[in-house]
């Protein structure tokens, strides 16, 4: 086996069961990054054994685990690797996947990690210019835009809130960032929107994928949606059905952090 062949990327993902934004979120991340590295394989692998099981008995699809991925780049003899993961938090995710792909240090030669989306302020900065300039660049003067992220109960989670200020503090009065899980709640965003009389509300996803959150608790029919509370509240909604990984800007973070892994 020649050099170049023992050199690998891993991409740990969440993961998704909805193949259509899988399409042009983790596979556009996963391809962009063959095409940045074409010394290194690229290797794919998810932290959701529960989608991993779905998209198993769904389709016939195996994705590796973390501990499966591993274990198959020491078959294929990788020496250097390097690990690349989507997570959009340094939360619980990105800490167990370390845990994982640490316990196999013996068996290569070097492990670099390049870090989740949102780790510096420097990060943050960026996220909020690309998704300002993207999607509230066409906002009329009565409009919002209101992004779901996530959430979690690791500490991580304080990035959120601190999302939503800086997108205040950089001028950008009219975009919000909520959670569906944990803080900003759906209710705090809801007084705040409410306050300022918009006309319409425009939801997007902060998340890498458009799946699950975004089509059910974001857009979906459920009175508990953000769509349907919004409307229930007299606000007018469109929703874009876009995950953070459809965008260049988004994708391109991703390969400098592979660039400047340690």
């Amino acid at each position: 086996m020649n050099q170049k062949n023992t050199k690998a990327i891993l991409v740990v993902s969440f993961g998704t069961s909805h193949n259509d934004t899988r399409k042009v979120t983790i596979d556009a991340i996963e391809n962009d990054i063959a095409a940045a590295y074409p010394d290194f394989r690229v290797y794919r692998a998810w932290t959701s054994k529960m989608i991993i099981k779905k998209l198993w008995k769904r389709d016939g699809t195996h994705i590796f685990t973390v501990k499966e991925a591993m274990h198959q780049m020491m078959e294929d003899g990788i020496c250097e690797l390097i690990v690349q993961p989507t997570h959009v938090l340094n939360g619980i995710e990105n800490d167990l996947m370390k845990e994982d792909v640490l316990s196999y240090s013996d068996h290569f030669s070097s492990i670099r990690f390049g870090t989740p989306l949102l780790t510096s302020t420097r990060d943050n900065n960026f996220v909020v210019e690309a998704i300002a300039q993207d999607l509230g660049a066409s906002l009329s003067e009565d409009e919002v835009l209101v992004l779901m992220g996530h959430g979690t109960t690791h500490y991580a989670n304080s990035v959120y809130a601190a999302l939503d200020y800086t997108f205040k503090d950089r001028g950008y009065s009219k975009i919000f960032l909520g959670t569906v899980e944990a803080y900003p709640s759906m209710e705090s965003l809801l007084r705040q929107i409410k306050a300022i009389h918009p006309r319409r509300a425009v939801l997007a996803p902060f998340m890498i994928v458009a799946g699950d959150h975004a089509k059910n608790d974001m857009a979906g029919d459920n009175p508990e949606s953000w769509r349907c509370q919004f409307e229930q509240s007299g606000i007018e909604v469109s929703c874009i059905l876009k995950g953070l990984g459809e965008y260049p800007k988004i994708r391109q973070l991703f390969l400098e952090h592979i660039a400047e892994s340690a």
